[in-house]
C-alpha cells in the first residue's frame, strides 16, 4: 500500500480532495436533476403513489399560455441581465483607479451583494410604490403622479428585472475587479511601449486577458436571469394576473399550490435544458474563438 500511494500521489492526492465535493456535487445536483426528470413524466401530488403519463405534461405544458408568458418574461429578464457586464467591467475600471477617496466609492458599489435578493426586493418595493416611494418623489418634482409599475401588467416584469439587475451589476464588478488586479503587467508595459493608450491599451491589451472572467460574467448572469425566483416572489408573486411570473416561480406555484409536482417538474426540466443548451453554445464559441486566436 505505502508504495502504491508513493507511485499513485501525484494524481491521488487531488483525487482524494475533489472526492467530498465530487459527491456532493453528484448527490444534491446531478441525482436531484435525474430525479426531476422522472418525476416529470408522472402525475404525482407530493404526497400519493406517482402515476405514469409519459410525456402528457409536457404535451400539456406546449398548450399552456401561462408557460410562455414565464417564457417570454424570462426572455426580458436575460435581456435587461445583459447590461451587467459590461455595466459592470465599466464600473470595475473606473473603481481601480488610484485616485484619493476611491476606496469610499468602491464600498459603496458592493453594498448591493452584500445584501440578501429579499431586502433588495422590499427596498425597490418601496422605491415604486406611487404613494410615498422614491419614484414618487421623483415624478412630485414636475407635478405628476408616478405610475404604479408593479400593478401594470406591462410594465411589472421591468420593474422587477430592473432592480434584479442592481446587485448583478455589482457582482460582475467584483468579478471584473479580481480580473483586473491580475492583470499581466509585462503586457502593460510592452503596450505603453508601443503606444497604446485609452481605448487601444482596453481593447489589446487588458480586455484580451479578462476573457475568462469575462465567460464567468456573461455565464452567471444568464444562469441568473433564467432562474429568477425570489424577486418576483417578493415584489409581485407573479402578479397582476400572471403576467409577471417567470418559469421558476411557475414551477413553484403548480408543484406548491396546485400539488401538481409531475407539471411542475416539466417545467424545471425545460427551464434546465435552456440552461444547458445556452451553456453549451457559448462555451463552444468560447473554445473555438481561442482555437482561432492560439
Amino acid at each position: 500500500m505505502p508504495r502504491f500511494w508513493r507511485r499513485n500521489r501525484h494524481w491521488l492526492t487531488p483525487a482524494l480532495f475533489l472526492l467530498p465535493g465530487l459527491i456532493l456535487f453528484s448527490l444534491v445536483i446531478v441525482a436531484a436533476s435525474v430525479e426531476t426528470v422522472w418525476i416529470s413524466l408522472h402525475d404525482w401530488d407530493g404526497i400519493g403513489a406517482k402515476t405514469w403519463v409519459g410525456l402528457a405534461n409536457y404535451v400539456e405544458l406546449a398548450d399552456d399560455p401561462q408557460f410562455y408568458v414565464s417564457l417570454k418574461n424570462n426572455i426580458i429578464w436575460l435581456l435587461i441581465f445583459m447590461l451587467a457586464p459590461p455595466i459592470g467591467l465599466a464600473l470595475a475600471l473606473i473603481v481601480n483607479q488610484q485616485i484619493s477617496g476611491m476606496r469610499i466609492l468602491k464600498s459603496l458599489f458592493f453594498v448591493p451583494l452584500v445584501l440578501a435578493t429579499v431586502t433588495v426586493g422590499v427596498v425597490f418595493g418601496w422605491v415604486y410604490d406611487p404613494t410615498y416611494g422614491l419614484l414618487q418623489l421623483i415624478f412630485g418634482l414636475f407635478g405628476v403622479t408616478a405610475p404604479a409599475l408593479l400593478s401594470d401588467e406591462t410594465f411589472a416584469t421591468f420593474a422587477v428585472a430592473a432592480a434584479a439587475l442592481w446587485p448583478q451589476i455589482a457582482f460582475c464588478m467584483v468579478l471584473f475587479l479580481a480580473g483586473l488586479n491580475n492583470l499581466n503587467e509585462d503586457l502593460i508595459g510592452a503596450g505603453r511601449v508601443d503606444g497604446a493608450r485609452g481605448w487601444r491599451m482596453l481593447r489589446h491589451v487588458v480586455l484580451p486577458q479578462l476573457s475568462q472572467v469575462g465567460f464567468i460574467a456573461i455565464a452567471v448572469t444568464v444562469i441568473g436571469a433564467l432562474r429568477s425566483f425570489d424577486m418576483v416572489a417578493v415584489m409581485t408573486t407573479g402578479g397582476p394576473y400572471g403576467s409577471s411570473t417567470v418559469l421558476a416561480y411557475q414551477m413553484y406555484e403548480e408543484s406548491i399550490f396546485s400539488y401538481r409536482f409531475g407539471y411542475g417538474a416539466a417545467i424545471a426540466t425545460v427551464l434546465f435544458a435552456i440552461m444547458i443548451s445556452f451553456i453549451a453554445w457559448y462555451l463552444r464559441g468560447l473554445i473555438k474563438a481561442e482555437r482561432s486566436n492560439a
